[in-house]
Protein backbone atom coordinates (compact mmCIF):
# COMPACT_ATOMS: atom_id res chain seq x y z
CA UNK A 1 0.00 0.00 0.00
CA UNK A 2 1.31 3.18 -1.18
CA UNK A 3 0.88 6.82 0.03
CA UNK A 4 0.32 9.53 -2.27
CA UNK A 5 0.65 13.13 -1.48
CA UNK A 6 -1.22 15.61 -3.80
CA UNK A 7 -1.35 19.41 -4.14
CA UNK A 8 -4.01 20.76 -6.01
CA UNK A 9 -7.06 19.13 -4.32
CA UNK A 10 -9.64 21.19 -5.84
CA UNK A 11 -12.80 19.44 -7.19
CA UNK A 12 -13.02 18.28 -10.89
CA UNK A 13 -9.25 19.05 -11.77
CA UNK A 14 -6.42 16.69 -12.15
CA UNK A 15 -5.57 16.55 -8.08
CA UNK A 16 -8.96 14.67 -7.43
CA UNK A 17 -8.61 12.63 -10.47
CA UNK A 18 -5.38 11.20 -8.78
CA UNK A 19 -6.54 10.73 -5.38
CA UNK A 20 -9.59 8.75 -6.68
CA UNK A 21 -6.99 6.66 -9.21
CA UNK A 22 -4.99 6.10 -6.09
CA UNK A 23 -7.23 4.81 -4.19
CA UNK A 24 -8.77 2.29 -6.56
CA UNK A 25 -5.35 0.60 -6.63
CA UNK A 26 -5.66 0.41 -2.66
CA UNK A 27 -3.35 3.12 -2.04
CA UNK A 28 -3.48 5.91 0.79
CA UNK A 29 -3.65 9.51 -0.27
CA UNK A 30 -2.77 12.67 1.17
CA UNK A 31 -4.70 15.37 -0.50
CA UNK A 32 -4.25 18.96 -0.01
CA UNK A 33 -5.91 22.22 -0.74
CA UNK A 34 -6.31 26.02 0.02
CA UNK A 35 -9.80 25.35 0.68
CA UNK A 36 -9.78 21.83 2.47
CA UNK A 37 -13.51 22.56 3.50
CA UNK A 38 -14.44 21.83 -0.16
CA UNK A 39 -13.58 18.35 0.55
CA UNK A 40 -14.75 17.25 4.07
CA UNK A 41 -17.64 15.45 2.29
CA UNK A 42 -15.25 13.43 -0.01
CA UNK A 43 -12.87 12.98 2.54
CA UNK A 44 -15.01 11.16 5.21
CA UNK A 45 -16.40 8.71 2.22
CA UNK A 46 -12.88 7.13 2.57
CA UNK A 47 -12.22 7.12 6.06
CA UNK A 48 -9.05 6.85 7.51
CA UNK A 49 -6.76 5.97 4.18
CA UNK A 50 -7.52 9.90 3.12
CA UNK A 51 -6.10 12.68 5.20
CA UNK A 52 -6.85 16.49 3.43
CA UNK A 53 -4.77 19.26 4.42
CA UNK A 54 -5.09 22.63 4.18
CA UNK A 55 -2.02 24.23 1.92
CA UNK A 56 -0.97 27.04 -0.08
CA UNK A 57 2.47 25.45 -2.24
CA UNK A 58 2.97 29.04 -2.22
CA UNK A 59 4.00 29.04 1.69
CA UNK A 60 7.33 27.69 2.29
CA UNK A 61 6.21 27.04 6.16
CA UNK A 62 2.89 25.43 5.11
CA UNK A 63 4.84 22.94 2.52
CA UNK A 64 7.08 21.51 5.41
CA UNK A 65 4.13 21.06 8.22
CA UNK A 66 1.80 19.36 5.98
CA UNK A 67 4.91 16.59 3.99
CA UNK A 68 5.49 16.39 8.14
CA UNK A 69 1.61 15.44 9.06
CA UNK A 70 1.64 13.29 6.39
CA UNK A 71 4.76 11.30 6.94
CA UNK A 72 3.65 11.03 10.55
CA UNK A 73 0.37 9.80 9.42
CA UNK A 74 1.17 7.44 7.00
CA UNK A 75 4.63 7.05 7.58
CA UNK A 76 5.89 8.20 4.83
CA UNK A 77 5.16 9.54 1.27
CA UNK A 78 6.06 7.00 -1.77
CA UNK A 79 4.46 8.90 -4.68
CA UNK A 80 4.70 12.94 -4.58
CA UNK A 81 2.16 14.49 -7.76
CA UNK A 82 3.30 18.28 -7.71
CA UNK A 83 -0.41 19.35 -9.18
CA UNK A 84 -0.68 22.72 -7.95
CA UNK A 85 -0.75 25.18 -10.80
CA UNK A 86 -2.49 28.10 -12.16
CA UNK A 87 -1.73 29.97 -16.35
CA UNK A 88 -2.39 34.07 -16.12
CA UNK A 89 -2.98 35.77 -19.18
CA UNK A 90 -1.03 38.78 -20.51
CA UNK A 91 1.53 39.38 -23.16
CA UNK A 92 5.06 39.38 -22.46
CA UNK A 93 5.72 42.85 -22.20
CA UNK A 94 2.18 43.89 -20.63
CA UNK A 95 1.83 41.58 -18.46
CA UNK A 96 2.01 43.32 -14.57
CA UNK A 97 5.34 42.51 -12.79
CA UNK A 98 2.95 41.75 -9.80
CA UNK A 99 1.58 38.36 -11.97
CA UNK A 100 5.12 37.83 -13.46
CA UNK A 101 6.12 36.88 -9.96
CA UNK A 102 3.23 35.15 -8.82
CA UNK A 103 3.31 32.87 -11.82
CA UNK A 104 6.75 31.98 -11.18
CA UNK A 105 6.06 31.51 -7.13
CA UNK A 106 3.20 28.69 -7.87
CA UNK A 107 4.03 27.54 -10.94
CA UNK A 108 7.67 26.61 -10.64
CA UNK A 109 9.38 27.75 -7.13
CA UNK A 110 6.25 25.69 -5.20
CA UNK A 111 7.50 22.97 -6.86
CA UNK A 112 10.89 23.23 -5.57
CA UNK A 113 9.82 23.74 -2.18
CA UNK A 114 7.69 20.73 -2.36
CA UNK A 115 10.31 18.41 -3.60
CA UNK A 116 12.39 19.08 -1.29
CA UNK A 117 10.92 18.81 1.78
CA UNK A 118 9.62 15.70 0.08
CA UNK A 119 12.98 14.13 -0.98
CA UNK A 120 14.71 13.19 2.11
CA UNK A 121 12.22 10.59 2.90
CA UNK A 122 12.20 8.90 0.08
CA UNK A 123 16.25 9.05 -0.20
CA UNK A 124 15.71 7.47 3.38
CA UNK A 125 13.52 4.61 2.63
CA UNK A 126 15.34 4.41 -0.88
CA UNK A 127 12.32 4.67 -3.65
CA UNK A 128 9.49 6.59 -4.62
CA UNK A 129 7.88 8.68 -7.54
CA UNK A 130 8.10 12.11 -8.28
CA UNK A 131 5.12 13.04 -10.47
CA UNK A 132 5.19 17.06 -12.01
CA UNK A 133 2.23 18.08 -14.20
CA UNK A 134 4.00 20.53 -16.28
CA UNK A 135 2.07 21.41 -19.90
CA UNK A 136 1.74 20.97 -23.20
CA UNK A 137 3.28 24.94 -22.54
CA UNK A 138 6.11 23.84 -21.55
CA UNK A 139 7.19 22.44 -24.77
CA UNK A 140 5.73 24.77 -26.60
CA UNK A 141 5.46 28.98 -26.29
CA UNK A 142 1.44 29.62 -26.37
CA UNK A 143 0.96 33.15 -27.30
CA UNK A 144 -0.83 35.08 -24.21
CA UNK A 145 1.03 33.15 -21.78
CA UNK A 146 4.48 34.03 -22.37
CA UNK A 147 5.27 33.82 -18.58
CA UNK A 148 3.36 30.40 -17.40
CA UNK A 149 5.11 28.85 -20.51
CA UNK A 150 8.44 30.00 -19.27
CA UNK A 151 7.89 28.41 -15.55
CA UNK A 152 6.47 25.23 -17.01
CA UNK A 153 9.79 25.17 -19.23
CA UNK A 154 11.87 25.71 -16.44
CA UNK A 155 10.01 23.10 -14.80
CA UNK A 156 11.03 20.64 -17.26
CA UNK A 157 14.54 21.28 -17.55
CA UNK A 158 14.61 21.78 -13.57
CA UNK A 159 12.87 17.84 -13.88
CA UNK A 160 15.68 17.12 -16.67
CA UNK A 161 18.49 17.55 -13.50
CA UNK A 162 16.99 16.53 -11.07
CA UNK A 163 16.02 12.98 -12.42
CA UNK A 164 19.75 12.11 -12.66
CA UNK A 165 20.70 13.63 -9.26
CA UNK A 166 17.92 11.00 -7.55
CA UNK A 167 18.20 7.76 -9.52
CA UNK A 168 20.65 6.58 -7.45
CA UNK A 169 18.09 6.89 -4.17
CA UNK A 170 15.96 4.68 -6.27
CA UNK A 171 13.42 7.89 -6.57
CA UNK A 172 11.87 8.20 -10.10
CA UNK A 173 10.99 11.38 -12.01
CA UNK A 174 8.29 11.55 -14.35
CA UNK A 175 6.91 15.34 -16.15
CA UNK A 176 3.19 14.98 -17.69
CA UNK A 177 2.43 17.39 -20.11
CA UNK A 178 -1.45 17.69 -20.52
CA UNK A 179 -2.78 19.88 -23.34
CA UNK A 180 -6.82 20.86 -23.29
CA UNK A 181 -8.56 18.72 -20.70
CA UNK A 182 -11.89 19.28 -19.06
CA UNK A 183 -11.11 20.59 -15.78
CA UNK A 184 -12.15 23.64 -13.51
CA UNK A 185 -8.90 25.35 -14.46
CA UNK A 186 -10.97 27.39 -17.57
CA UNK A 187 -13.91 28.05 -15.83
CA UNK A 188 -12.88 31.43 -14.17
CA UNK A 189 -11.53 32.79 -17.27
CA UNK A 190 -14.51 34.59 -18.28
CA UNK A 191 -15.48 36.18 -15.27
CA UNK A 192 -11.27 37.45 -15.00
CA UNK A 193 -10.23 41.67 -15.89
CA UNK A 194 -8.06 42.15 -18.45
CA UNK A 195 -5.34 43.78 -16.32
CA UNK A 196 -2.67 44.33 -19.65
CA UNK A 197 -0.31 47.43 -19.26
CA UNK A 198 -0.19 47.63 -22.93
CA UNK A 199 -2.72 48.76 -24.90
CA UNK A 200 -1.53 47.33 -27.92
CA UNK A 201 -1.84 43.82 -27.12
CA UNK A 202 -5.21 44.14 -25.33
CA UNK A 203 -7.51 42.68 -28.19
CA UNK A 204 -5.13 39.86 -28.40
CA UNK A 205 -5.24 39.44 -24.42
CA UNK A 206 -9.44 39.94 -24.93
CA UNK A 207 -9.44 37.15 -27.57
CA UNK A 208 -7.59 34.75 -25.30
CA UNK A 209 -9.33 34.99 -22.43
CA UNK A 210 -12.83 34.72 -25.00
CA UNK A 211 -11.75 31.52 -26.81
CA UNK A 212 -10.62 29.65 -23.06
CA UNK A 213 -14.09 31.00 -21.95
CA UNK A 214 -16.03 29.45 -24.98
CA UNK A 215 -13.70 25.69 -24.69
CA UNK A 216 -15.24 25.68 -20.92
CA UNK A 217 -16.48 22.47 -20.47
CA UNK A 218 -15.80 21.11 -24.42
CA UNK A 219 -12.43 20.26 -24.11
CA UNK A 220 -11.48 17.30 -25.47
CA UNK A 221 -9.33 15.39 -22.64
CA UNK A 222 -10.35 13.39 -20.25
CA UNK A 223 -8.58 14.24 -16.78
CA UNK A 224 -9.22 10.45 -15.56
CA UNK A 225 -8.46 8.85 -18.47
CA UNK A 226 -5.12 11.02 -18.68
CA UNK A 227 -4.51 10.23 -15.01
CA UNK A 228 -5.00 6.47 -15.62
CA UNK A 229 -2.44 6.70 -18.92
CA UNK A 230 0.04 8.28 -16.42
CA UNK A 231 -0.22 5.32 -13.44
CA UNK A 232 -0.11 2.57 -16.45
CA UNK A 233 3.47 4.88 -17.29
CA UNK A 234 4.63 4.31 -14.31
CA UNK A 235 4.12 0.72 -14.24
CA UNK A 236 5.80 0.49 -17.36
CA UNK A 237 8.96 -1.72 -17.69
CA UNK A 238 10.94 1.19 -18.81
CA UNK A 239 8.83 4.45 -17.92
CA UNK A 240 9.11 7.19 -20.13
CA UNK A 241 10.79 10.79 -18.45
CA UNK A 242 7.84 12.67 -20.15
CA UNK A 243 4.52 11.95 -20.89
CA UNK A 244 1.93 13.86 -23.35
CA UNK A 245 -1.87 13.93 -22.90
CA UNK A 246 -3.92 14.15 -25.43
CA UNK A 247 -4.44 13.35 -28.75
CA UNK A 248 -3.80 17.62 -30.49
CA UNK A 249 -1.19 17.67 -27.47
CA UNK A 250 0.63 14.66 -29.75
CA UNK A 251 0.10 16.02 -32.86
CA UNK A 252 1.60 19.82 -31.66
CA UNK A 253 4.91 17.72 -29.58
CA UNK A 254 5.72 16.11 -32.41
CA UNK A 255 5.65 18.93 -34.80
CA UNK A 256 8.00 20.88 -32.88
CA UNK A 257 10.01 18.10 -32.37
CA UNK A 258 10.46 17.23 -36.13
CA UNK A 259 10.59 20.97 -36.88
CA UNK A 260 13.43 21.57 -34.44
CA UNK A 261 15.47 18.95 -35.49
CA UNK A 262 15.24 19.77 -39.21
CA UNK A 263 16.07 23.33 -38.24
CA UNK A 264 19.20 22.35 -35.93
CA UNK A 265 20.49 19.47 -38.98
CA UNK A 266 19.76 22.26 -41.20
CA UNK A 267 22.03 25.12 -39.23
CA UNK A 268 24.66 21.84 -38.32
CA UNK A 269 27.61 23.61 -40.30
CA UNK A 270 27.18 26.84 -38.19
CA UNK A 271 27.15 24.86 -35.24
CA UNK A 272 30.38 23.13 -35.77
CA UNK A 273 32.07 25.81 -36.55
CA UNK A 274 32.24 27.60 -33.54
CA UNK A 275 34.29 25.23 -32.06
CA UNK A 276 38.60 26.09 -31.84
Amino acid sequence: MRTWFITGGTPGGFGMAYAEAALELGDRVVLTARRPAELEEWAAAHGDRVLVLPLDVTDAGQVRAAVAAAEERFGGIDVLVNNAGRGWYGSVEGTPGETVRRTFDLNLFAVVEVVRAVLPGMRARGGGWIVTMSSLAGLVGVEGFGYYSAAKFALEGLSETLRQEVAPFGVRVLVVEPGSFRTKAYAGFQDEPVDETVDAYAELVKGIRATFAEQDGKQPGDPERGVRAVISAMNAPEPPHRLVLGGAAHDAAVAMHEHALVELLANEKLSRGADF
